[in-house]
């Protein structure tokens, strides 16, 4: 590719990301008060990040079945209160665990 092409896509790409973040700061001078605009703008970050991640889970793996085993240890450890670390270390086991018992079972 060529180097200015580059440069015009890496600038129409940061026009575009400021204009994103520039328009609603222009459009809304008043401090939000509806309590439900509040509560929708604050919950946006974790479903886009939820709908980004949970699809990636289950195609990470050779197979869906150990996908959804470490899905499974990933949200029961979570719900019990446990760390990023020790889910996704959890997680990893359960992953390996699964493919080894599957390939023994083949």
């Amino acid at each position: 590719m060529d180097f200015y092409v580059f440069l015009k896509y890496l600038a129409v790409m940061s026009l575009v990301t400021y204009l994103i973040r520039l328009i609603p700061m222009l459009l809304i001078k008043k401090q939000i008060k509806n309590k439900f605009i509040k509560s929708f703008l604050y919950y946006i970050p974790f479903s886009v990040l939820t709908v980004m991640t949970v699809p990636a889970v289950f195609y990470s793996t050779s197979s869906v079945i150990s996908a959804v085993a470490a899905f499974a240890v990933a949200v029961a450890l979570t719900f019990c209160g446990k760390k990023l670390v020790t889910v996704a270390v959890f997680s990893c086991i359960a992953v390996f665990a699964v493919e080894t018992l599957m390939q023994f079972l083949a």
